[in-house]
């Protein structure tokens, strides 16, 4: 598929593989990776990479997830360094 590409689609397509939004002091920064998914990286050692579909999913359930957080805080570990 790159080989079908133009010039100028695979300047484009690098640049987006190199964008990166940074959010809070966290400093947590996504990227499209070679195999188009997204990568979140700052979480850990390794980036989270998920397609497209299943990030939809993640955010569409971020309620869900705090409230289960919050109704599990006790037994839940922290890091610490977050």
């Amino acid at each position: 598929m790159a080989n079908d590409l133009s010039q100028d689609e695979r300047a484009e397509l690098e640049a987006l593989r190199i964008e990166r939004v940074k959010s809070g002091k966290g400093g947590l920064y996504l990227k499209v990776s070679t195999k188009g998914g997204i990568s979140l990286y700052g979480l850990q050692k390794f980036p989270v990479t998920l397609y497209k579909e299943q990030w939809e999913k993640v955010v569409a359930h971020a309620g869900v997830i705090q409230q289960f957080i919050s109704d599990h805080a006790e037994e839940l570990k922290s890091k610490g360094n977050s």
